[in-house]
């Protein structure tokens, strides 16, 4: 199989590059009788397409005591049905000089081929055999286990960071299922069999649990006609309704410490619980994506310019915002000292910063550079199929309509300094925290 990429943190609204009216994507969105949602980008500048298939489920989805098992059965799925054993699937992209990949998130999980648009139908018909039809023996099951296990200890194990990263997740939510990694613990990854991932796999992928993108030089029709060949025929699915605990009021921050003999230089990192896409306060998502790169977006942001330029306590300084989640998002802070240089200064720098925006907002200056910043950004996304693919699939996955997404940049347009002061005073709230000290082993 390809490589995967676990928990992809695409924002959604980084990558929307224009309002409806300039008619940039247009995406035309069907369904099939099976509860398959389709949604066809048409962009013929090049002979190229990308078919990328999202099932509504991931980490958060999984059964206590299995994490893992998500991404473990996006590893098995590239073990290949009866009709294309072992790895036909990937050869065939292969053959065709395409690329394809597969990713787990605790939302989602998604898989997808970029090649010749030629080789749509051939493609096509491929992953709607392995939505239904897959194929695993003991000996896939012990392999792929294995090769996870060693993802989790070259990703998480061997790196201080990232396991300081997987304990302040653990201890920023009490209830809400996101506390557990997507790629699992360790002693649970290891028992998980074929009767987990089978399970799993009945359970989840259906076609009334999964959306269709097809980006590129196609057409509606030809992709309506195709879709309903291949997915038409695969009968809806008995799919459990997610039914996850909610988070309770949070009233006390916390603070993670992690000391490891492989640090060298010490850093700094707080989150804080914010609104995801369903929350009541969900307006102060495109709010909260300014404050982020008024904060932390780069060397003119608040952050790098007190703490590195002027200040010059911390080497690195940034901030940024999670949104487009099904349950809690998150608002992130983070900074590493110079050289010898104090944890505890640089954190006080970076409280003293947050209090002057909680007081004093922002500027009009700021508010226009953040809003330039975050739509020129967005505007490279239109040169590639497979990003236009992501942004649809990404918001649509979680519960997102088209408009809300083709919209985007008009919400991010009328935000004001009153709306940005707003949302910090919502989301900077220490009981609402977790920091992370990430720190050398003491000597002796």
């Amino acid at each position: 199989m390809k490589s995967v990429c676990i928990g992809i943190g695409l924002s959604v609204g980084l990558l929307i590059s224009a309002p409806v009216s300039a008619g940039l994507f247009n995406p035309d969105v069907f369904s099939l009788d099976n509860g398959l949602q389709v949604v066809v980008l048409e962009d013929h500048r090049a002979p190229v397409v990308t078919q990328m298939i999202w099932y509504k489920v991931g980490a958060a989805d999984e059964p206590v005591g299995k994490s893992g098992i998500a991404h473990f059965l996006e590893h098995l799925m590239f073990k290949g049905t009866k009709e294309a054993p072992g790895k036909t699937f990937s050869q065939t992209v292969a053959a065709s000089g395409g690329r394809e990949n597969a990713f787990t998130a605790h939302d989602f999980t998604g898989y997808f081929q970029t090649l010749a648009a030629s080789n749509l139908e051939q493609v096509m018909k491929l992953e709607a055999d392995r939505m239904t039809n897959l194929t695993l023996s003991e000996k896939d099951i012990v392999s792929e286990r294995n090769v996870v296990m060693e993802e989790r200890r070259s990703r998480t194990e061997n790196k201080p960071a990232s396991l300081l990263r997987e304990q302040t997740s653990a201890a920023q939510f009490l209830t809400t299922p996101y506390r557990i990694p997507v790629v699992g613990w360790a002693h649970e990854i290891q028992q998980l069999n074929r009767e987990d991932a089978f399970a799993f796999y009945r359970q989840y992928y259906a076609p009334n649990n999964a959306i269709l993108v097809i980006a590129g030089d196609v057409t509606t029709a030809t992709v309506k006609e195709l879709a309903q060949k291949y997915y038409g025929a695969i009968p809806r699915g008995v799919v459990t309704a997610r039914n996850w605990p909610k988070e309770p009021p949070q009233l006390s921050a916390r603070r993670v410490e992690l000391r490891d003999e492989r640090v060298r230089q010490p850093s700094w990192s707080r989150t804080y619980l914010a609104p995801g896409a369903f929350d009541e306060k969900k307006e102060l998502a495109e709010p909260l994506d300014l404050l982020a790169q008024i904060l932390g977006g780069g060397t003119t942001s608040r952050l790098y310019q007190a703490l590195v330029v002027e200040q010059k306590i911390a080497a690195s300084a940034g901030s940024w915002f999670s949104g487009g989640s099904v349950g809690p998002a998150r608002f992130g802070l983070y900074a590493r000292p110079v050289p010898g240089g104090e944890l505890a200064k640089v954190e006080k720098s970076v409280d003293a910063e947050l209090k002057k925006i909680i007081t004093d907002g922002v500027t009009d200056a700021e508010l226009n550079r953040a809003k330039a910043g975050m739509l020129a950004l967005a505007t490279y996304a239109r040169d590639s199929v497979t990003r236009k693919a992501r942004i649809f699939g990404r918001a649509l996955v979680i519960g997102e309509t088209v408009e809300a997404v083709e919209t985007w940049p008009l919400r991010v347009e009328a935000v004001t300094r009153e709306q940005v002061q707003e949302a910090a005073r919502e989301v900077l709230d220490l009981r609402r925290s977790v920091t992370g000290l990430l720190l050398p082993k003491k000597k002796g």
